[in-house]
């Protein structure tokens, strides 16, 4: 899945039919791998941390994790999370599996 020696590790808190609650977990230097978002998402930092976001045409970001800051990405976002910071940090993904309406 991933590319470097240590993976993010996810925690599944909640799953029914309208969501899916994660925390994720990230050691110094882990990483999510590759992966494609098939919803809408909410993403609330529990601690400091910036990481890099790769997506799929290579294109680079970092991003400053603020606890209780959080922010959203529409379903298709693609890309690999890794830990760029000097410490760990863990995040709740908050996935809404309910459509939008049309």
């Amino acid at each position: 899945m991933c590319s470097g020696t240590v993976t993010a590790v996810p925690v599944l808190h909640v799953e029914n039919e309208r969501v899916r609650v994660t925390e994720w977990q990230f050691a110094i230097g882990a990483e999510t791998g590759f992966h494609v978002h098939e919803y809408d998402y909410t993403i609330v930092p529990l601690h400091p941390g910036v990481m890099r976001l790769t997506g799929p045409d290579g294109d680079v970001r970092e991003v400053t994790l603020i606890p209780g800051v959080s922010y959203f990405r529409a379903a298709g976002t693609a890309h690999n999370v890794v830990n760029i910071g000097g410490t760990a940090f863990a995040f709740v993904e908050v996935e809404l599996k309910e459509k939008k309406p049309e």
